[in-house]
């Protein structure tokens, strides 16, 4: 079974710090692990692959650009939920989908360029699934770094 050793634990860690704003951010960033430019590469694409990054890109503020993030719920019999997680996935709107082990077992993340593009967004995939979407709107941010020890 593969195991994080502590370069990639280090990788993590410092990733959670922004990458420099520079030319070549990830031979920066490399640098700074005392690896190359390549093997950071390899590295996070490892860490993807392996499911202990579930996502690699920049996090916005969208909600300063005049847009807005929400995190919305479906209860879908088991029957419909590859018809209704194949809807969602479709649309643009839908950031990211999960699949959980509870009585609302879909749950997503919606992202739109301005506030009322949320209840378009929730308004479609009701028409489009039949299935009412539980919203719940962000009412204040938290960040939530995952640190490790060496």
């Amino acid at each position: 079974m593969w195991q994080m050793d502590a370069t990639d634990k280090a990788i993590i860690n410092g990733l959670q710090g922004g990458l420099p704003i520079c030319e070549q951010p990830y031979l920066a960033m490399a640098k700074q692990f005392d690896i190359s430019e390549d093997e950071l590469l390899a590295r996070l694409k490892n860490l993807l692959e392996q499911k202990v990054l579930t996502r690699f890109g920049p996090m916005y503020q969208i909600e300063r650009m005049g847009g807005a993030f929400s995190l919305a719920a479906l209860k879908v019999l088991e029957e419909d939920y590859e018809q209704v997680a194949e809807a969602v996935n479709a649309l643009p709107e839908v950031a990211h989908n999960y699949r959980r082990e509870h009585a609302f077992n879909m749950w997503f993340v919606l992202a739109t360029e301005t506030p009322s593009g949320i209840g378009k967004a929730i308004a479609k995939i009701e028409a489009e699934t039949g299935y009412p979407v539980f919203n719940l709107p962000k009412e204040k941010e938290f960040f939530v770094g995952a640190r490790f020890t060496a």
